[in-house]
């Protein structure tokens, strides 16, 4: 496959595209329950898998690069002059690194004809100890973007649910009526020490939707508010 060679620091690695059907017959993982003296993935979780399978169906797009080191069974050889490199098509060529779902997910796909090209990044040549140290550099340095920043922008990316919506709705209530019990003690897009995050919010206001059944949001904040108010006093 066309690769483009990368250099940092003492590492180097190569990046480019591969099909989902060569990785999943290339790839493999070595659990830490399996393989508790070398393994450090953790193990196989079906459900999200066939949720990455689902995605990638309906159209999804992973741009996000899976991360592999050779391995010795894959023979790997880097051709500087066509800028390519050459591998063992064999189940064990590959070590993931990072993307051991979306790799399983990739595999549930596999005798449906999809057609489907994402991003690599191979290592080659690491001893065990640098696979797990950029394993654990890859899953500690790395941090996710808050849950109450996606909470926020889903209406942006018309993702919301309805009672994503109404839940949003009644946030905003909450966060901008003079009259709120919550006022100024709310914090939409992070966590903050002394504030009640969007996401509890969510999880604490969503059985209510259900048991008022209201349609007007504005209407189940002057319900709640005023019993969090009288609870107050």
């Amino acid at each position: 496959i066309s690769v483009t060679l990368i250099t940092q620091g003492e590492h180097k690695f190569y990046s480019g595209t591969m099909e989902i059907e060569l990785i999943a017959t290339t790839c493999s993982t070595n659990p830490r329950e399996d393989d508790p003296v070398l393994g450090f993935q953790r193990n196989l979780d079906d459900a999200r898998a066939r949720s990455i399978a689902e995605y990638i169906r309906c159209g999804g797009t992973i741009p996000s690069s899976i991360i592999l080191s050779a391995q010795p069974e894959s023979e790997l050889t880097y051709n500087s002059k066509n800028k390519t490199i050459t591998f063992n098509d064999a189940q064990n060529s590959f070590l993931i690194l990072d993307g051991q779902h979306r790799v399983y997910g990739f595999r549930k796909l596999l005798n449906e004809g999809v057609k489907y090209r994402v991003p690599v990044i191979i290592y080659n040549d690491l001893s065990p100890t640098q696979e797990a140290r950029i394993f654990i550099d890859i899953n500690t340095l790395q941090k996710p973007v808050p849950k109450e920043l996606l909470l926020d922008i889903k209406r942006l990316a018309d993702r919301e649910s309805d009672d994503e919506r109404k839940l949003d709705e009644l946030f905003t209530s909450f966060e901008t009526e003079s009259d709120s019990f919550l006022l100024n003690k709310l914090s939409r897009i992070d966590k903050q020490r002394g504030k009640i995050s969007k996401v509890t919010f969510y999880d604490s206001m969503k059985p209510m939707l259900k048991e008022f059944n209201i349609s007007s949001t504005y209407r189940l904040f002057k319900i709640v508010n005023t019993f969090l108010i009288a609870a107050d006093d």
